[in-house]
């Protein structure tokens, strides 16, 4: 049996355990799913009529709003459901499975393999929900093409791998469950100080920088320019170049908290 065969086997088991592991603690999968719905919801129908005047002027609808606040809900539902990710992990280190994955004769990396490619699914999962409810309450993307539909769905996968290896390396790093998932908040935290929400341009000076100078602004843009047929600009490369340097940053860092012996 070849190499390669050997890492497909194995990851493909690591994958089924995680996926198993999810299915028993279902609490977990849930509460970080309510976030973004939470927050959909609030926005559109308590905050809805104000934002969107703020958005587009006095002549702005609700629905307007909606189009621009859909896309920054689905990066945080691929930005929340790492932090699981980052729990699970940890969870894997206090009760010794890692030790003990350490001594078997597996594909080492396929242990980290079936944590990132199980997230990623969960991920892509959640992102289908959360679409599914703004399609009922009103977004619209009439002026996408079925090839900018199939870009925006790789932009969401190719953003949910990079946080998953962060998410990844957070869990080993973190001496137990809690303090991975305090630590995982920023991936949560950051798109709320994105545009996700509001324009850049119409945020305190001084904030501007803290919003436009992360991961998830660019690709924010990238995926509002997909669905909605509007200018990308550069948002588009700076989002492949935070989504590249942010999977190999983690898958580094993951791979090398792996293989270090345990104290």
């Amino acid at each position: 049996m070849s190499s390669l065969t050997l890492a497909l086997r194995d990851s493909s088991t690591m994958l089924r355990r995680n996926l198993l592991h999810a299915r028993r603690y279902p609490s977990l999968t849930l509460n970080i799913l309510l976030t973004p719905i939470v927050l959909l919801l609030l926005f559109v129908y308590v905050f809805g009529d104000v934002m969107s005047a703020g958005i587009g002027g006095s002549d702005a609808e609700r629905s307007d709003y909606i189009a621009y606040l859909v896309p920054g809900i689905l990066l945080m539902t691929i930005g929340a459901t790492p932090a699981g990710t980052a729990v699970g992990v940890a969870m894997d280190m206090a009760e010794g499975i890692i030790a003990r994955f350490r001594t078997m004769a597996i594909h080492r990396p396929s242990v980290l393999i079936g944590h990132v490619v199980g997230s990623v699914l969960q991920s892509v999962m959640s992102v289908v929900l959360v679409g599914a409810i703004a399609l009922a309450i009103g977004f619209r993307s009439t002026d996408a093409s079925a090839l900018e539909w199939l870009a925006a769905f790789g932009l969401l996968v190719m953003v949910a791998v990079a946080f998953t290896w962060i998410a990844v390396g957070i869990g080993m790093a973190g001496p137990n469950a809690e303090a991975a998932g305090n630590n995982a908040m920023s991936l949560v935290i950051l798109p709320l100080i994105s545009s996700a929400f509001v324009p850049v341009d119409a945020m305190p000076g001084w904030f501007q920088p803290i919003a436009e100078y992360q991961p998830f602004t660019p690709a924010i843009e990238t995926l509002r320019g997909l669905l909605l047929a509007s200018e990308i600009g550069n948002n588009g490369w700076l989002t492949i170049g935070w989504c590249v340097g942010l999977a190999v940053l983690g898958y580094f860092w993951s791979t090398a908290l792996f293989r270090r012996d345990p104290k």
